[in-house]
């Protein structure tokens, strides 16, 4: 019998240990750039924009609905809408500012 055969030797365990985790690095590093880090941003922004409402600020809420900000509570907004409607809903549902540029006259954008 041929000794080349036999003198095989067996590959090293810590090698081998990095060839199977690396995969698995470069792919939370992929899932982490691309969903987790995004997410964090506009969770930061959404925190900002919640910290920094002011009476009279035009805002949307989460249902699509636009409105000022007539009072502001512990976690709770009430929304003026048009002359007599108001609302009251949680800050947390407020999404965003609203700018009348972003529409034209007659409503559509």
């Amino acid at each position: 019998m041929p000794s080349f055969v036999l003198a095989q030797a067996a590959p090293a365990s810590g090698s081998l240990l990095i060839q199977n985790a690396l995969p698995l690095v470069a792919v939370f590093m992929i899932f982490y750039f691309l969903i987790l880090r995004p997410q964090q941003k506009r969770q930061k922004e959404h925190a900002a924009l919640i910290a920094d409402l002011k009476k009279g600020t035009r805002v949307v809420t989460s249902g699509g609905i636009v409105g000022t900000v007539a009072s502001i509570r512990s976690d709770v907004v009430v929304l003026k809408l048009g002359d007599n409607g108001r609302i009251d809903l949680l800050k947390q549902n407020v999404t965003g500012l609203y700018s009348a540029s972003k529409t034209g006259a007659n409503g559509k954008a």
